[in-house]
């Protein structure tokens, strides 16, 4: 299936390694052009030379904290100096630590609301009028499935990301006569290292042993295993092309049927 996407420019956020490379990579594949951005190196640069040496995409990396406001700037700033458009904008970084929320100080939520929904805020501001010119533009937000049933301990997540769903819906009843669409993305346990430090951190709150924990995580998923970010990657890669451009204010959990509300 063509998906639309080659010669699209796409930035992809926290993309030195996990989900994030896993979606430039699926991107890359399908011919987008890319702007790669993380905060840590010699990984992006690793991860980027990767892709470019399986695809022969065309590739720029930007080092970046995403939770600075001058960072975004520099990472769209890049994407219209070397290719002069933008059309797809995936947000996705890791997430606050975990901790109960009576313990978290002001300076916590801060950072939590600073990672997790002004970094989208600020990205979208400056993607969409870019978007808009060519009346074609997906944004994809990567967020986790406690943002939808909250799980004790990842407090600072489910508060934030539920504002960045709320963000969305709304952007997307704004932005759609433009031809941009704004989905979400609710993954479950999916096999990084940030999922080990999470399943190592639930034990610490918990006070169990940490097979227990991942054990009973493993109960909870219908499929009985862990994904794997590709398969994230490879949803993102639909939402993101032409033809998901019916698809819009969504959000989907990817997480093997471990969520078990109706919507």
């Amino acid at each position: 299936m063509d998906l639309g996407l080659a010669g699209k420019v796409a930035i992809v956020g926290g993309a030195s390694q996990g989900i994030g490379a896993a979606i430039a990579a699926a991107l890359a594949a399908e011919g987008a052009r890319l702007v790669m951005w993380a905060r840590r190196d010699p990984a992006l640069a690793e991860a980027a030379e990767r892709i470019r040496a399986a695809t022969g995409a065309e590739i720029a990396t930007v080092l970046g904290d995403v939770r600075r406001a001058e960072d975004h700037e520099k990472v769209v700033g890049t994407a219209l100096t070397r290719f002069g458009q933008i059309d797809v904008l995936i947000n996705n970084d890791g997430a606050p630590p975990l901790g109960l929320l009576m313990e978290f100080d002001d300076d916590a939520w801060q950072r939590a609301v600073a990672q997790n929904l002004l970094s989208v805020v600020r990205l979208s501001r400056l993607c969409v009028p870019s978007m808009r010119e060519r009346r074609w533009g997906r944004i994809v937000n990567i967020t986790a499935v406690s943002a939808k049933s909250p799980i004790a301990g990842f407090g600072l997540s489910v508060a934030t990301w539920a504002g960045l769903i709320g963000f969305s819906k709304t952007l997307s009843r704004e932005i759609g006569r433009d031809g941009i669409t704004i989905n979400t993305i609710c993954p479950g346990r999916i096999d990084t290292d940030l999922s080990q430090r999470a399943f190592r951190r639930q034990a610490e709150i918990a006070g169990r042993p940490l097979e227990d924990v991942v054990a009973e995580a493993m109960e909870r998923i219908p499929l009985r295993r862990i994904g794997r970010p590709e398969e994230i990657a490879a949803v993102v890669a639909f939402l993101a092309s032409e033809r998901a451009g019916y698809l819009t204010g969504t959000t989907i959990q990817v997480d093997g049927g471990s969520t078990e509300s109706l919507l």
